[in-house]
């Protein structure tokens, strides 16, 4: 399928789509909030005025950062009393920076990279990145009554996981030069886990070590092990959930096949009731048509009893229409729900009413097909480069600037000179200057994720 620029305006069309069209998930669309919002906590924070701003914005959903019962109890009356849905937005695997006491006490819990180092003695990216094993029973009925106390917590309508999952092993591309790296494969480094519990289990089910491979990042089972482990905890965490009567959600990467490669998180087999991966453009192609690709493959690849949403980053840089333009691509393949990060990038009135616009737009649409938002009838997402013309036009803009030519760029033929993993680099030059540039393209999961440019 060609992603065109009009992708953008064909979710206004959708308003006179049949109603044959809808979504594979047996969920009741209409049972949760359209438009939601993630939020972190602090003390000082006036939730009354955030829930005020939210009834403007028509973003009647909150997940908030929390894993502390008394918070709960402290906000739910303020979100009941404006109608707003609560979830709490809960990190599970990784204790973020409140790890010490759990470091102290249980140094043994935490993930092994290749290399045989735990994150207590080797930082992964940021300080904060501090994971436990799923491998561990021991972690599992740490994390299962942690989740059990914010569940039963009256008012709390659901609980959405995060951080569920092992370090990166591949970063967004757009973060590469902010650590210094490059991620065009897998490297020891940052391949995680291989904690002496998760190789037992391994070893005792597959009869081999992973560690004594040439490439263990090429072995299909090690891969798929990893993620049954992170899955299997998510499921225990979803039946505790499911038993205090709540909502199971989670804010997983992009999709299953892209969350599988880059974080060992493959959340279609999850049990949830509502997802909201993690689709920030800005991190990856930088391009709308991502979110599109993203929700079409996630149609097919999530439970078919879960309810898909689609998360997205609000950065309106230069381009004042972005996040709207993310939000009709993600809408035209067909997800039911959009939570934004975060309500507190609404700065002004102005972006406040237009974000009411966009929210009631979309709810009439909802309500006009039954309760639900149409699904395009497309199984897989178009993984060339040369179909995506919006993306195109931005790498061609972006290499006026690097280039730090005066005229748009008028290229030639493309030339594939490289090939690797999900790595392909094109030569391409500039007819008009001479300039000639190298591009490279990720395709992490079977998608565009990412790209490159150089000066050849």
């Amino acid at each position: 399928m060609r992603i065109h620029h009009s992708i953008f305006t064909a979710a206004l069309a959708l308003f006179t789509v049949a109603a044959s069209c809808t979504p594979s998930s047996k969920a009741n669309s209409e049972s949760y909030p359209l438009f939601w919002t993630w939020l972190s906590y602090n003390p000082d924070m006036d939730m009354e005025a955030v829930c005020t701003t939210m009834d403007q914005a028509g973003i009647k959903g909150m997940m908030l950062e929390s894993s502390d019962p008394e918070v709960f109890k402290k906000v739910a009356p303020i979100t009941r009393a404006h109608g707003i849905t609560l979830y709490s937005w809960f990190w599970a695997l990784n204790l973020g920076n409140g790890y010490e006491q759990i470091a102290e006490q249980h140094p043994d819990w935490f993930q092994v990279n290749r290399e045989g180092k735990s994150l207590i003695e080797e930082k992964a990216y940021v300080n904060h990145y501090k994971f436990l094993t799923p491998a561990l029973p021991e972690v599992r009925d740490y994390l299962a009554a942690k989740i059990k106390a914010v569940a039963e917590v009256d008012g709390v309508d659901g609980v959405s996981i995060d951080y569920h999952r092992m370090p990166d092993v591949v970063l967004p591309t757009t973060l590469w030069g902010k650590y210094g790296i490059v991620q065009d494969r897998e490297y020891p480094q940052w391949d995680y886990d291989y904690h002496p519990a998760m190789i037992e289990k391994f070893v005792k089910l597959h009869g081999y070590d992973p560690r004594e491979l040439e490439d263990p990042s090429k072995d299909e089972k090690w891969l798929m092990f990893r993620c049954d482990q992170i899955s299997e905890c998510a499921n225990m965490m979803a039946e505790v959930v499911h038993a205090a009567g709540k909502k199971m959600c989670a804010s997983p990467f992009p999709t299953p096949k892209m969350s599988a490669r880059m974080v060992r998180q493959y959340w279609g087999d999850w049990d949830l009731d509502i997802v909201f991966p993690m689709v920030y453009s800005g991190f990856y192609t930088e391009d709308p048509s991502f979110a599109y690709d993203c929700t079409i493959e996630n149609q097919r690849d999530k439970n078919p009893d879960t309810l898909l949403g689609c998360g997205l980053g609000v950065s309106w840089g230069e381009d004042k229409d972005n996040v709207f333009k993310n939000i009709d691509a993600a809408f035209a393949a067909g997800a039911q729900a959009i939570s934004i990060f975060t309500i507190k990038d609404l700065k002004t009135p102005e972006m406040i009413s237009r974000f009411r616009e966009y929210a009631d737009r979309y709810e009439a649409l909802r309500s006009a097909n039954g309760g639900k938002i149409p699904v395009p009838d497309v199984s897989a997402a178009d993984p060339d480069p040369f179909h995506h013309e919006t993306l195109l036009k931005m790498i061609e803009g972006r290499m006026q600037k690097v280039a730090g030519l005066s005229e748009p760029v008028r290229l030639g033929e493309w030339d594939l000179v490289e090939e690797y993993d999900v790595t392909k680099s094109y030569s391409v030059t500039d007819l008009v200057s001479g300039t000639r540039f190298k591009v490279s393209f990720y395709s992490y999961g079977g998608i565009i994720s990412g790209w490159n440019i150089y000066l050849d």
